[in-house]
Order: structure tokens, then sequence, then C-alpha cells
């Protein structure tokens, strides 16, 4: 079905179509102002707002800010810089940690608090003290007519009231032998007491000291490792001299049966028969004694090595010179039928001499 439009009715609206259009115009006008309107109100507010916190940036400034400006800034207040241009990691210093060491370095800080126990001094050295050693004793001045050198012992421990300082209690042990004038001088006393050969060519001895004394000890360092030290002290001396002659003692074996039912005294005995054996050994015996009993003092320098500067344990030599200051007791030295009587005891007056010897010892300090 067609449908028949009238020409002359052609660019031409209707009434109705023409308000329609207008009515939708007014609206998108009303819209648009509306949106203009409503921009430029968030403008001020925008400004108001950035302002406000601005404000509060400088009011409340946070603990650690992790973007800092580019600029070199700590902190940043304006908004319009680039974020990611200005990201920048916060690095604090790190900690004193060779201030936390008392020993950091090689060296004690000073002021640094640092642990010591109840046995350690205020300069880190130990309380207690101890020492051991060995060496040699050298005889001088009258002593040396009677002694030849021998060897020497030493043991010491007390108090340490710091590095420099201790006083310890020192025990000593220093032997000696006898000079063959001092020999040959008793076997003639001897050879008219026991008879003419007597002891002649067999007679033999020796002489120590063991002493008790209290030696104050000095010590100064020179680097970490060598070190140095004096001391002195006095104390009581005990000395003793022994004349002896070589004798022979004898021993036998026991036994028991071995492959039979005998006994045998003295061996072991096979198929009830005993076999013995019996032997000979030299040994020194004893004929005179003597002993004296004397105030003594000593002093010297030693020197030191420390194993580490981390230890306590060191190295040590030392020399000293000992001096006892014996009584003199009288007595027969050359025999003589003239000196010589019944009550007479004392054969050897050297024995109460005054003493003097050089003790050099070394060994370990702890």
């Amino acid at each position: 079905m067609h449908r028949i439009v009238n020409l002359s009715d052609h660019g031409r609206r209707s009434p109705s179509g023409f308000y329609s259009f207008a009515q939708r115009a007014a609206t998108l006008v009303a819209m648009l102002g509306a949106g203009v309107a409503v921009m430029g109100a968030q403008t001020p507010v925008a400004a108001t707002t950035q302002t406000g916190l601005q404000q509060n940036s400088a009011q409340v400034r946070p603990l650690v800010d992790f973007k800092v400006p580019a600029g070199g800034a700590l902190f940043s207040t304006s908004a319009s810089e680039d974020d990611a241009s200005s990201e920048a990691s916060v690095v604090s210093p790190l900690p004193d940690f060779a201030g936390m060491v008392p020993y950091a370095g090689g060296r004690q800080q000073a002021n640094r608090a640092r642990y010591r126990s109840g046995f350690t001094n205020d300069d880190g050295s130990n309380k207690l003290m101890g020492y051991v050693g060995a060496g040699a004793g050298v005889p001088v001045g009258w002593t040396d007519k009677y002694w030849t050198p021998g060897y020497a012992i030493q043991a010491g421990g007390g108090w340490q009231f710091s590095k420099k300082f201790a006083v310890p209690i020192e025990f000593d042990f220093d032997h000696f032998g006898l000079t063959s004038g001092n020999l040959q001088n008793q076997t003639t006393v001897y050879d008219k007491l026991f008879g003419k050969g007597a002891v002649r060519g067999i007679l033999d001895g020796g002489s120590h000291v063991m002493s008790l004394s209290i030696d104050p000890t000095y010590s100064f360092r020179t680097n970490d490792a060598l070190g140095a030290y004096v001391v002195g002290g006095v104390g009581f001396y005990h000395k003793i001299t022994d004349f002896n002659v070589p004798s022979l003692a004898s021993f036998c074996g026991g036994g028991y049966g071995v492959g039979g039912y005998g006994y045998g005294y003295g061996g072991f005995g096979y198929g009830g028969y005993g076999y013995g054996g019996c032997g000979t050994y030299v040994a020194n015996q004893s004929i005179d004694k003597y002993t004296s009993n004397a105030p003594g003092f000593n002093g010297g320098v030693g020197v030191t090595y420390r194993f580490s500067r981390f230890s306590h344990e060191q190295l040590y030599a030392e020399m000293r010179y000992v001096f006892v200051d014996d009584s003199y007791r009288p007595g027969i030295t050359i025999y003589n039928d003239n000196t010589i009587t019944a009550t007479t005891t004392n054969f050897y007056p050297a024995n109460s001499e005054h003493t003097g010897y050089f003790p050099f010892k070394v060994g370990i300090r702890f």
C-alpha cells in the first residue's frame, strides 16, 4: 500500500516537532552551564584543601619521609613536583661497632665499660699469679772455694695487684757440688778419724740450699711480646752439706715353682728344686752431715716473652744474686792432734760460712 505525500508540505515542520527540539536544546545548555559552575566552585576548594595540607604538614612532621625532593630537601610541600622523579631511599648511618668493642683496633677504648671477674684487676690482669722454672746455680766469692756449679729449681705464686706489681711467695732448691780441694781437706780429717785410707779416693758429697722467701716484683713492658722486671726478696734459708762414700748393697730375688710342686726360696722351683739369685749394686752412704739456718736476701732482673697479647702466660729468664747470712761456728778444717778432742763435732765449719751464688733460671709465668 502506497502512502501519498503532499509535496506542498515538504520543508515545513509541525509545531509539535519544533517544541520537542527546543526543549532538548535547552536541557543540554543547562547541563553544560551547571558543569561549568561546579568546576569553578571546585578550584578554590582544592586550593584551600592543599593549603590546609601544607599547614598541617608543617605542624605534624613525619618521622621518616621516604620521598626526598630531587633538589636535595628532606621534606617537600609542593604538590606540583613529580613524585616519580623525587623518590629516594633514606639511608641511616651504620652503628659505631668499633666503639662498642673495648679492644677494637688493638687498643682499649678509653672510658668504655668492660666485663671483669672478681679475680681480675682494673687493668685486666689476674689477681693471682704463679710461675715455675729451673736452671743452674754458680757460687761466687768465698763460697766458690767450696762449691761447684749445680742445678736450681724454682716455684712461686701469690697476689698480683696490677700488671706491674706482684708479691709472690717463692720456694727454691739450689744444689751444688763440692770442689776437689774441699773433698781433699775432708779426706785428711776422716782418715784420722776412721783410719788411714778409709775414705781416700772415694769421698764425695754435695750441698744444697732450700729457701722460702717473699719476693716483690715490678714489671714493665717494652712491647706486646717482650717485657722485663726487677725482683728483690727476703726469706729463710736452710743449707745442708752431706759427705758420702760408695758402698755395696745386696739384694736377692724370690721365686715360685714352675712345672712342678717344689718351691725354691730366692729363685724359682722346678720339679722340687729351688734356683735363687742375689746381686749387688753401688749406693752412696752418708757418713757426715752439716746443717745451717739463716736469713737470706736475693735480688735480680729478668726478661719475659708473652705468647700473644691476649694471653697471660709468658716465658721468663732471670738472673739473681743470693746472699745467706750464716753465723760462723768454729771447727776443725785440717786434722791436728792438738786441736781435736773427744767432744769435737764440727769437722766442717765451712757450712756456717756466709754463702753467695748466682742462680740462672728459665720457666713459665701464668
